[in-house]
């Protein structure tokens, strides 16, 4: 039997794609070997972006690096503020019957006043004891917003315009601008704003700094955070108070004729 013969035609088509076929397959290989490449390479930078962010995340700031025992009064109130952060504490400022003193919500919630009230307790102030006391013999020299005759122990701490009283009374009053005064805006300290729409908000100056030397700050909005925020809204008060301000007698008594808080 004869072998068939092909065209010369048909042995080009034949030719071609045979050609065709094999780059066909190299350049399959090829992106296969690419596709693999990437992924490993994906997966490498994947990892060590999480684990870079984990680092950045765990890094001690400069406060944290003090030993325990050589840390300040303002230390203490910036690290009890970033523990709300670490918790994760969502905003809630409703109102709710509490213990006196050290009264508090539940840890998982509070208003951006919970956040000053826990950072001043885990260095030793207990604000709604304070507050409370001082607004009981001088509670007309407190702003009057709230249609009240009489002090409430369950929410007087937590309102913006009590806390900036009791700090304009008892505290160190410092400078509002920022960049004109940067070396004024020390970690501990406490920083109040008031928002477009002319609601309160408060927060602590952090230790860590923004890309353009600004202390962050502790508050919450929403939930507990620490962020490049000084500059963000319009800042109404300033305070810093480590209890050098008011000797052991003062800070028992409490004593009446410092400031009427408008």
């Amino acid at each position: 039997m004869n072998n068939k013969e092909f065209s010369p035609k048909a042995r080009l088509f034949m030719t071609v794609f045979l050609f065709l076929c094999l780059v066909a397959g190299f350049l399959l290989a090829g992106k296969f070997e690419r596709e693999i490449g990437t992924l490993e390479e994906l997966r490498f930078w994947e990892k060590f972006l999480t684990e870079r962010g984990d680092s950045l995340r765990e890094s001690p700031s400069p406060v944290e690096k003090i030993p325990e025992e050589e840390r300040t009064v303002s230390d203490l109130i910036l690290l009890g503020a970033r523990r709300e952060v670490k918790n994760g504490t969502r905003y809630d400022a409703s109102y709710e019957a509490i213990s006196f003193p050290g009264g508090d919500v539940s840890p998982d919630r509070g208003a951006c006043t919970d956040v000053v009230v826990r950072a001043f307790r885990n260095a030793g102030f207990d604000l709604q004891q304070l507050i409370h006391e001082d607004m009981t013999e001088n509670f007309y020299l407190y702003p009057q917003k709230w249609g009240l005759n009489a002090p409430d122990a369950n929410i007087d701490h937590r309102r913006v315009p009590n806390q900036i009283c009791f700090f304009k009374r008892y505290g160190t009053s410092l400078p509002l601008e920022v960049d004109e005064a940067l070396e004024d805006w020390q970690r501990g300290d406490v920083v109040y704003w008031r928002f477009p729409n002319g609601r309160d908000h408060c927060g602590i100056i952090s230790d860590r700094t923004g890309r353009d030397g600004r202390p962050l700050v502790i508050h919450n909005a929403g939930s507990a955070r620490e962020e490049d925020c000084l500059l963000k809204w319009e800042i109404v008060g300033h305070f810093r108070f480590t209890g050098n301000e008011m000797n052991q007698e003062e800070q028992a008594a409490l004593p009446d004729g410092f400031v009427r808080c408008s």
